[in-house]
């Protein structure tokens, strides 16, 4: 193993504020429901104090969307619309290095990850939208589609600015106007947003941004001038909002949480297998609603997976989120910390084997060792809840039949993996997987233009690519 030389990036490009108020009417004003902070997770360093919207807020953000849509967004002609979604998309590019140490500053994510994934990844969902602005009539969702109005969008804190750019990019396209509020853990990268619609001169009103926790985005999604809700999260979240929506005229999309299944066939080639299932489970700390959380390997071949995995878990770096060498960083929050911590004991006091890498964790922050679990059983806790952390558990198959229904085993359906050498079995498994994404021979891959969302407790409605439009208009 190779001994690196620290290799932190500057934050100094980052010109944090000591207090950020709430984006509405296209300024900065201040909010009415006090003021939280928001804390980097890998030193728990007091970052900035952040306005809290309260229903008043909500109101108000509500009102100045309404209004922006019915005299200004609406009408304008989508070749217009494209060129607003185009220059933010070119200014996200130029403010690229300093949007992704904000993220990894506020996330704990590693700086690799933000500023190779991440940034470059919502820059490409706003040229992609753009470029649906002016040719909605051609997305075979009918010869005249309309847009619904005011979207309330919620979103979680695993990928800030991208699960942004998810929700804002077709929303504004198809000529919806936003109001949006981030997770109260990280809400910085969406305040610096609100900057950079500022830079492109996006009308006032088209985009909005509420700071706050549970009782703003609840607040939002119950408003009665809202038209289309959209969230990311929790499932336990995503039931009270279907409740809530439930007998009124709002379009809504639920992208919940996943206990992915990650398939390795005897025939696999190993060592790509081996990244693919580090990448499934130990990108962004696990904190990835679609993680390959169940590894599932062929029994032949198990012993030598294990084996191999726990060699290349033995180069992974844990630390400082800013240092260019960090494979993983800090863990979101010391509530989410706790909740790792439990389903880990758990799954000690269940009988699963448990090992991770020698490794040292700072003194300081919210760290957690990537783990893995030997001997689990489909009926452990770490194999049916969704943990949200660097924790994989590994169970053993012996055929494609038994594959496919330990794979299904589970409330979930978000997304799945297959690594074999036989393109056949990759068509025959995808076709019976009740997952929303299944990839092959690889994991954790993203693109605009691919549509993304889950079966039965993962959600409905899909992000991402044409069928991501369908969720904005009303066809």
């Amino acid at each position: 193993m190779f001994e690196y030389a620290p290799a932190p990036e500057s934050r100094s490009v980052v010109d944090l504020k000591p207090s950020y108020g709430l984006f509405v009417g296209g300024e900065f004003v201040e909010g009415s429901g006090g003021a939280f902070k928001s804390v980097n997770p890998a030193t728990e360093e007091v970052l900035a104090e952040v306005a809290l919207a309260d229903a008043a807020d909500v109101d108000r953000a509500v009102a100045v969307a309404r209004k922006a849509y019915d005299e200004v967004w609406s009408r304008m002609p989508g070749a217009e619309r494209a060129k607003y979604i185009y220059r933010i998309a070119r200014i996200i590019q130029e403010r690229a290095r300093e949007l992704a140490v904000l993220e990894s500053l506020d996330n704990g994510k590693p700086i690799r990850e933000s500023r190779d994934v991440d940034i470059p990844l919502a820059a490409a969902h706003f040229f992609y939208y753009a470029g649906w602005a002016d040719k909605l009539g051609y997305a075979n969702l009918g010869p005249d589609p309309k847009p619904l109005g005011v979207a309330g969008q919620v979103i979680p804190w695993n990928f800030p600015l991208l699960m942004l750019a998810w929700k804002v990019a077709p929303a504004l396209a198809c000529g919806n106007t936003v109001v949006l509020k981030p997770a109260e853990t990280t809400p910085l990268t969406a305040l610096l947003f609100a900057e950079i619609c500022q830079q492109a001169d996006l009308p006032p009103g088209v985009v909005n941004i509420l700071t706050g926790a549970g009782a703003t985005g609840a607040a939002l999604v119950a408003h009665p001038g809202v038209d289309k809700v959209a969230f990311t999260g929790s499932t336990e979240v995503g039931r009270m909002i279907a409740k809530q929506v439930a007998g009124t005229s709002k379009k809504v999309t639920l992208e919940l949480g996943g206990k992915a299944a990650n398939l390795v066939f005897d025939d696999a080639p190993l060592e790509q297998a081996i990244e693919g299932i580090v990448d499934g489970i130990f990108f962004n700390q696990g904190h990835v609603c679609c993680a390959g959380s169940r590894l599932l390997v062929q029994e032949s071949v198990a012993e030598e997976v294990v084996d191999r995995l726990r060699e290349r878990m033995k180069t992974l770096r844990v630390g400082d989120p800013l240092d260019k060498n960090t494979d993983l960083g800090a863990i979101n929050s010391a509530e989410q910390l706790a909740r790792i911590r439990t389903l880990t004991e758990a799954g000690e006091a269940e009988g699963a084997t448990r090992w991770s890498p020698p490794c040292e964790l700072p003194e300081r922050g919210f760290f957690f060792a990537p783990t893995i679990f030997t001997g689990v059983s489909q009926a452990h806790r770490i194999a049916r809840e969704e943990i949200f952390g660097p924790v994989l558990s590994v169970l053993t198959f012996r055929t494609p039949a038994e594959a496919v229904e330990k794979a299904n085993n589970t409330a979930y359906g978000l997304s799945a993996g297959v690594w074999t050498d036989k393109g056949s079995r990759i068509l025959w498994l995808a076709q019976r997987m009740r997952a929303g994404v299944v990839w092959a021979n690889t994991f954790n891959r993203f693109d605009p233009t691919s549509p993304f969302g889950g079966y039965k407790e993962s959600g409905y409605g899909r992000e991402g690519g044409r069928h991501g439009l369908e969720a904005y208009l009303d066809v």
